[in-house]
């Protein structure tokens, strides 16, 4: 799936990476999802976390990690179905992990989204709170959604603190404030191909200056392919650009980068 406009990033030795946010069920990869899984494990992308965003998506996310050893689900219900959520979602959703605990490593992706708003933000908010309750009843991580909603998104996860299990702050696009906000909370940031973008001065600044300890790496596949793939079909392999551009902006090696934010990725969903 590579092209000559770049040279793809290449990781040495046994090195790996993990894409800890991908949304591999989505129609765009079903024609050759299996070449696109050995294609990223072919070159150091160890593992990648397929994400549920519905009941249906979370079913087809747990299918697939039983088929692919590379791959971890997550469970649950985005804010743009908040309103179509009901309580037999939260009744199949537990049953849902209860039964394929080994397949299941995280609780998302959950939050609020006011860019488009699909559902409207009391619906949004009361499915947020009553999810990160869940989550935390289950033993999971969270991975948060947030768009244009940073002061609600931040005052729920206060009220529902400690996050015992943890998270991520998936896709984050806030500024170095916002991101203090986040880490304070314990959660993780996870940086998207955006970063590759010329036009992305404000995420470059978040990645200079938190730590690699603070980091994970996602691709969001299909969305948000990283330069020089943009306006294409994401896929996992593609991390290797995010990440090379993380070093970059860091002055470290994609070496170090790869063994931190795997490493990173591996104690929240405890592979």
């Amino acid at each position: 799936m590579t092209t000559s406009k770049k040279a793809l990033p290449n990781l040495q030795g046994d090195a790996y990476i993990i894409d800890t946010h991908c949304h591999l069920d989505m129609k765009m990869y079903r024609e050759d999802l299996e070449k696109i899984i050995t294609n990223g494990a072919d070159h150091g992308v160890a593992r990648i976390v397929t994400i549920g965003i519905d009941m249906e998506s979370s079913v087809r996310a747990v299918a697939l990690s039983k088929k692919f050893s590379q791959i971890s689900a997550t469970i649950g219900i985005h804010p743009h179905d908040a309103q179509n959520s009901s309580d037999s979602d939260f009744s199949a959703l537990h049953t849902l992990y209860h039964t394929n605990p080994d397949y299941i490593v995280g609780y998302g992706e959950i939050g609020l989204d006011y860019a488009k708003l699909h559902s409207p933000k009391n619906i949004q908010k009361e499915l947020f709170d009553r999810q990160l309750n869940l989550a935390g009843e289950l033993g999971l991580p969270v991975i948060i959604h947030n768009r244009e909603a940073d002061a609600d998104t931040i005052d729920i996860l206060r009220n529902a603190s400690p996050l015992k299990h943890g998270g991520i702050m998936h896709c984050f696009s806030g500024d170095f404030d916002f991101a203090k906000k986040v880490l304070d909370l314990g959660l993780l940031i996870s940086v998207p191909g955006i970063v590759t973008f010329k036009n992305s001065p404000v995420l470059q600044d978040v990645v200079k200056k938190i730590p690699l300890s603070s980091m994970v790496l996602e691709t969001d596949g299909p969305f948000l392919a990283p330069h020089p793939f943009r306006g294409k079909r994401n896929e996992p392999l593609y991390i290797l650009y995010t990440a090379q551009k993380v070093a970059e902006i860091k002055q470290t090696s994609l070496m170090e980068v790869a063994r931190q934010t795997s490493q990173n990725s591996e104690t929240l969903f405890q592979f």
